[in-house]
């Protein structure tokens, strides 16, 4: 049974626009998924990125072009300058992790909540309300959000060393074995690679 080890951070307006595209590859390759957040600005910093609000203004400008384009050709909403990004991804990375070791939700669910609640609510990922309520809607216990923490400072930290030495270097970033394929516009790739495996 293949494994996607799915490095990404709950304020990626590109991991957002993927929407549940891993998680019907995954199912129709009976595949399983590890979600890894990761601090993106440690990686960026590792790997000679730069963030988006430190890029030259053409390439902020053609962002903003293909974040519409693609957000219109996957079928969903999005603002371009949501009113809450940046903001801290921590609580909401924090907790999607707690989640994970808990078990009995939906946790491709709960990853896109956080997303689309920075991306297309206006919402802020940051603020306890918001992480809790994405938790309960998708079938988790809303006081992971507390319980959790320490845990899952722990094992972003881990997964943002981890992803540096594998050579990730943006996201989202999926991963099987030493097949890296880095972006949504790359989950065909994957999903062809997988049907390879078979």
């Amino acid at each position: 049974m293949a494994h996607i080890d799915y490095y990404m951070i709950t304020l990626s307006p590109f991991c957002y626009l993927a929407g549940d595209g891993l998680e019907k590859i995954a199912a129709k390759h009976g595949a399983t998924i590890t979600y890894k957040p990761v601090n993106l600005f440690q990686v960026f910093a590792a790997t000679g990125g730069v963030a988006p609000a430190d890029r030259h203004p053409a390439r902020q400008a053609y962002r903003l072009q293909e974040l519409a384009r693609v957000a219109k050709h996957n079928g969903l909403p999005i603002n371009l300058k949501p009113a809450h990004f940046p903001t801290n991804p921590a609580p909401s990375c924090f907790a999607l992790i707690a989640a994970q070791n808990a078990g009995g939700g939906d946790i491709g669910g709960l990853s896109h909540a956080f997303m689309r609640a920075c991306w297309a609510e206006e919402k802020d990922v940051a603020q306890d309300d918001v992480v809790r309520a994405c938790l309960e809607e998708n079938g988790f216990d809303p006081a992971l959000a507390d319980s959790g923490l320490l845990s899952g400072a722990e094992t972003f930290e881990r997964n943002t060393e981890e992803a540096i030495q594998k050579g990730v270097f943006g996201a989202p970033m999926y991963v099987v074995g030493d097949q890296m394929f880095w972006g949504q516009d790359r989950l065909s790739y994957l999903d062809d690679y997988l049907s390879e495996q078979s």
